[in-house]
């Protein structure tokens, strides 16, 4: 698969979104293992997954067991896949998310995670919300505190500000951002184009939100769709093309929950759209050339 940044290694240009396998609506425990296995074989080497994907609040970690499960059963073949996990939101009893960035919090958060994915070090560690109760830096700084101590290579953000990135860059290196980015959410070009100028990796995640709903043809057909059928290519393996075409920084994480979806997805990495076809979409979307990442 096309290789890209992250930090100082190098992964697959698609990653998997594992979060469709944890909560509400989920498939059975074999489908959800059948699922990564077919992420694996196809050449994705970034999983990404959170504390709190799970339903409800008891079950923290679901989603990080179900992971480093199908990752030591692999052995040594997974020895190169990176794990990047998120701490600082925690799932509500009605089901929402509420943001949590005590710098105690993330520890102790941090440290359930190594347990749940069985490993000796999270790849990737996101702070996963901005706490409005909290100083960012504070929070930044728990999880640069994690880095110092070898429990954390490297560290992100997600759902954060341009100003936010800057910020969290005079205490600790960011290496990823991941921020809402997809057709019907267009917002996270203004983090992707900061991303991309400072070298950082970006992973839109839900890539391809809106995906029926924005950007339409003639009857109403998708541009994904449209361009999709003349290429003989599904909708998302055209949107997922289309955010690698961003930028070089650009690492989607679609979610899936099966092994089919996922296979799909990977093949957006082999895919090219022609200028012709990213300037189609553009157009239907609404993006200018000032949108775009330098």
């Amino acid at each position: 698969m096309l290789q890209r940044k992250l930090g100082d290694v190098g992964v697959g240009a698609i990653g998997l979104g594992a979060l469709p396998m944890s909560v509400e609506g989920r498939p059975d425990r074999a489908q959800s293992v059948a699922t990564i296995h077919a992420a694996l074989d196809c050449g994705v080497t970034l999983i990404d997954t959170a504390d709190c994907y799970g339903i409800g609040p008891g079950e923290v970690g679901h989603n990080e067991r179900l992971i480093g499960e199908v990752l030591a059963a692999r052995g040594a073949e997974a020895s190169g896949v990176v794990v990047a996990t998120k701490g600082g939101q925690y799932r509500t009893p009605d089901g929402g998310y509420h943001a949590n960035g005590r710098p105690e919090h993330l520890r102790l958060a941090c440290e359930a995670s190594l347990r749940a994915t069985g490993r000796d070090h999270i790849d990737l560690y996101q702070l996963h919300a901005v706490d409005p109760a909290v100083p960012f830096l504070d929070a930044v700084g728990a999880l640069a505190g994690l880095q110092r101590e070898g429990k954390v290579r490297m560290v992100g953000l997600s759902n954060v500000t341009v100003p936010q990135i800057i910020e969290a860059g005079t205490v600790v290196a960011v290496v990823s951002v991941q921020n809402r980015l997809s057709p019907g959410s267009l917002a996270g070009l203004a983090e992707l184009r900061h991303c991309a100028a400072a070298g950082i990796a970006f992973l839109p995640w839900a890539p391809l939100g809106g995906l029926r709903v924005r950007g339409t043809e003639p009857a109403g057909t998708s541009v994904f769709a449209a361009i999709g059928a003349e290429r003989g290519w599904s909708a998302q393996r055209v949107c997922l093309a289309w955010h690698l075409a961003l930028a070089p920084v650009t690492i989607p994480i679609p979610g899936a929950s099966r092994p089919g979806s996922i296979i799909d997805s990977a093949s957006a990495a082999a895919s090219t759209l022609s200028g012709a076809e990213l300037a189609r979409i553009d157009e239907a979307l609404g993006i200018g050339a000032e949108d775009r990442p330098a």
